[in-house]
């Protein structure tokens, strides 16, 4: 491909949901260079104008992903670098730093993708967040988990609640300690109560552009995966203002100059503590719901950021309610897949896809990635939306009986 000016974009990681990405950068008259997993390059070779194959895999080994990007960025000098997901973040930021190119800053990076690093920091700050330890040791954590049990087990960077559990009593400790003996370090934290939301603002040179409020919907204890999303959600004035002075605090606690921040965050009886945070596209269509309630295209915005590209005007505030659906199945062997059609067919429904078929065996959840089927959906009104969200969890479904067992 050519023909896109010689203006280029760095796209760290594409996949697929970063595609949107490279549409975007298209229409603003970016070339398109992706650094992709090897695995991965074959698949977007027609989508970008060049592609450099990485050793990197998804969710591992930030290192593997920041030497394939930084020989990119000197060999091919580009107008900006844009990480798509969490192990691409710190490679993208090492090249933005030596190249002086606008990103969250090295800094940022670095404390998202450590949550103890992040604990640390804003204790530091005086933000609020759980009580927490961090262990070389889960079973020598006991004494100090004791008194604050239930607590929540969690590994230092991980993504889609990937290892995050919650231990009710001390015999679950001590079994949760045994389970887990080999890995190290881990967080513990005491377990809080209250709705979760996240906050993601779109923010350069340090100051938030524009910021969206996500209300999420999640399995609950032992290890929350998340299930629904609802973008653009308000909140009394009183707690709003809390949440917009909690999100000014941790930009300027982890040094967040230019991009996306998503924060995670319980709203408990005591205000706003945070969960964690990161300087990477969110996941589960959250951007996809920022672009339908708000009329703005957020990956082109983020492009737009990454390249020093003026901004339009922001929004005055939501066009529209959207979410998205998450649908988590029995464990066992699939035997149905129902609805998805008539699901696909609604009126506010803008996609809906199914993972698994028939013959396929379903595990038992306990990260994000082993949901069955989503839905994207959005309405003019809060009540239209919520008809369309009973709607798809009425119509779609995914029937699986016990695997048999090897006797």
């Amino acid at each position: 491909m050519s023909g896109h000016g010689d203006r280029e974009l760095l796209l760290v990681g594409v996949g697929v949901m970063g595609r949107p990405y490279v549409a975007a950068a298209r229409r603003l008259g970016l070339r398109v260079r992706a650094v992709e997993a090897h695995d991965w390059a074959g698949a977007i070779e027609d989508l970008v104008d060049a592609v450099e194959p990485s050793r990197g895999r998804y969710g591992s080994l930030d290192e593997l992903w920041a030497e394939t990007v930084h020989s990119a960025a000197r060999t091919h000098p580009p107008a900006g670098i844009l990480a798509f997901t969490e192990s691409h973040v710190l490679g993208a930021a090492l090249a933005q730093d030596r190249f002086g190119l606008p990103g969250p800053s090295l800094q940022a990076a670095v404390i998202s993708r450590n949550k103890a690093l992040q604990r640390g920091r804003f204790r530091t700050h005086g933000i609020g967040q759980p009580d927490h330890v961090l262990t070389d040791d889960l079973a020598d954590s006991a004494g100090w988990a004791g008194p604050r049990l239930p607590v929540v087990v969690k590994p230092l960077s991980s993504a889609g609640s990937d290892g995050v559990e919650l231990v009710a009593d001390a015999a679950a400790f001590e079994r949760t300690a045994l389970r887990r003996a080999a890995e190290r370090p881990l967080l513990v934290e005491s377990a809080l109560e209250g709705p979760e939301y996240s906050w993601e603002a779109l923010v350069r040179d340090g100051e938030v552009w524009f910021s969206n409020l996500t209300a999420k919907t999640t399995t609950g204890p032992p290890h929350f995966v998340e299930v629904a999303h609802r973008a653009a959600v308000s909140l009394p004035a009183p707690d709003a203002d809390r949440v917009a002075a909690l999100g000014r605090s941790v930009i300027d606690a982890i040094g967040m100059r230019t991009g996306i921040v998503h924060l995670e965050f319980r709203m408990t009886d005591a205000g706003p503590a945070v969960m964690e945070v990161a300087v990477r596209t969110p996941g589960d269509y959250i951007m996809e719901l920022c672009s339908l309630a708000y009329g703005i295209d957020w990956h082109e915005m983020v492009v737009r950021l990454a390249t020093g590209t003026e901004l339009p005007p922001p929004p005055r505030g939501p066009v529209r309610h959207a979410a998205s659906l998450f649908v988590i199945s029995d464990p066992g062997l699939v035997i149905a897949v129902d609805g998805l059609d008539e699901v696909r067919r609604h009126p506010a429904v803008v996609d809906a896809a199914v993972k698994v078929a028939v013959g396929d065996t379903v595990g038992r959840t306990s990260s994000s990635l082993q949901r069955t089927a989503y839905a994207v959906l959005a309405a003019d009104s809060p009540e239209e939306l919520e008809e369309a969200i009973e709607a798809t969890r009425r119509t779609l479904s995914i029937k699986t009986v016990p695997a048999a067992t090897e006797e």
